[in-house]
């Protein structure tokens, strides 16, 4: 559907007003900006509105309030860089460019695998629609000096980790400030990305924007857990300073409170300019929650009822709490049931724009289930794993496939009956194991840099 038809389907002047003015009607009204938040390690269940009950999350919560909650939708992948790489490019972890946070050939702990000049990101899609876009945050896509660098894959303004390993430390030496070293004086990290995306919708004027708001929180800092073993890393542990819990908790919790201060300083900027009843926000998570950093997510009950943690390819690895808002365009209130992922978010940005999406991209479209009309489904959703060998995840329906071994044997759940995964059923239902093995089979395609084993 091109912007034309797809936007003026949701106009709602009067029919008397549209034959008033041949003109103005045969104007389609203007695309809508885009803010699209990525936390980083946050679980389906460490935010108030997906049953979190020790942490507090208002922000995030008025979200799902004013806007649609979605109870099965996935991260591309169970950690980072590949997540990442699903998001911006549209392709499941099988198709991928990059599908792990290193690749095996990585003597280090820097990502080599960087996005080629020929893979195409959203960011692009939008800006040649016409849009301005910015990301602030953690990108994991492409080191300085390759193709992968943000501006070079459709960002205008760009400021934040391109290594992986240095996104783990909150008071880096200096950032990126598109492709020049911006040094920093003991500066909390997430803070400026806050504030750089405050700015940049201070500054947006005619043109619909594109906002990328990739926080690293509340990633842990492995380097200063070994150190001190409280690698959860924020200015100040309030307002759970008098918590009984232990000090990695309560940091972890301040962790995701400043994130949810990060999203109310948005909305407000938002709203303090007139742009948000023009505005799509969208709230996500790259992958289930960390045991890293001294916490403990069964603490928190960080994965909800879901099974599992980052790293796993049950669903609490990669089912995450995902939010759309926009006033007078999303009913305020409403719960999908779309079994979807972050590879969708391509096509669905694209319709938006009322640009085309690449062609042969995995994802979908989702823009009808935020708009209450019938939605395409998707037949399955696939996932890979590359640390600890090689592992692989489909989602059919209700059935969720996982093998976590290369050449072993599949188990079977019903997510209907069992959204825990506690009852591998696949003794019972072989037809339906032989179709997820042949989807695991299809879905992975052939890499060097990420061979199975």
């Amino acid at each position: 559907m091109n912007r034309r038809a797809f936007l003026g389907s949701m106009a709602a002047a009067p029919m008397v007003l549209r034959r008033a003015s041949a003109q103005t009607a045969s104007r389609p009204p203007r695309p809508p900006n885009i803010v699209f938040i990525l936390a980083d390690d946050l679980g389906y269940g460490d935010v108030g509105c997906y049953g979190q009950q020790k942490i507090k999350t208002p922000n995030i919560d008025h979200l799902a309030t004013e806007g649609m909650k979605f109870t099965d939708f996935y991260a591309g992948a169970t950690v980072c860089a590949p997540s990442r790489c699903c998001l911006m490019t549209g392709y499941h972890g099988g198709h991928g460019r990059i599908r792990g946070n290193k690749a095996a050939k990585t003597p280090d702990e820097r990502q080599r695998i960087a996005l080629q000049s020929g893979d195409v990101t959203v960011a692009q899609v939008l800006k040649k629609a016409g849009y301005a876009t910015g990301i602030f945050g953690k990108w994991g896509l492409g080191l300085e000096g390759t193709t992968g660098v943000p501006n070079q894959k459709g960002f205008d303004e760009w400021f934040g980790y391109l290594d992986q390993t240095q996104a783990h430390d909150y008071y880096p030496e200096y950032l990126w400030e598109n492709e020049k070293k911006f040094p920093l004086h003991h500066q909390y990290s997430d803070d400026l990305f806050t504030e750089r995306g405050v700015d940049f919708i201070k500054r947006q004027k005619g043109l619909p924007f594109f906002l990328y708001m990739a926080y690293t929180l509340p990633h842990a800092n492995n380097e200063l857990t070994r150190a001190t073993g409280n690698g959860n890393q924020v200015p100040s542990d309030a307002p759970y300073s008098n918590e009984p819990w232990t000090q990695q908790n309560k940091n972890f919790a301040a962790m995701v409170g400043r994130l949810d201060d990060g999203v109310k300083a948005l909305m407000e900027e938002l709203r303090k300019n007139n742009l948000d009843r023009d505005t799509l926000v969208i709230f996500t998570s790259d992958n289930g929650p960390h045991k890293e950093g001294g916490n403990d997510p069964e603490f928190f009950k960080s994965s909800g009822p879901l099974r599992g943690i980052k790293r796993d390819l049950y669903d609490g690895g990669i089912r995450e709490p995902m939010i759309a808002r926009w006033p007078g365009r999303i009913q305020a209130g409403s719960v999908s049931h779309f079994v979807g992922a972050s590879w969708d978010f391509m096509p669905t940005a694209a319709e938006m724009a009322g640009a085309a999406a690449p062609a042969g991209i995995d994802g979908i479209s989702f823009a009808p289930t935020l708009f209450g009309k019938t939605q395409k489904q998707h037949e399955f959703l696939y996932w890979e794993f590359h640390e600890r060998g090689f592992s692989q995840g489909v989602r059919m329906g209700d059935w969720k496939g996982v093998r976590p071994k290369a050449a072993g044997p599949v188990e079977l759940y019903d997510l209907k009956t069992d959204i825990g995964e506690k009852n591998n059923v696949a003794a019972g239902h072989p037809a339906e194991v032989k179709r997820i093995e042949s989807v695991m089979k299809a879905s992975h395609v052939e890499n060097s840099e990420w061979p199975v084993g």
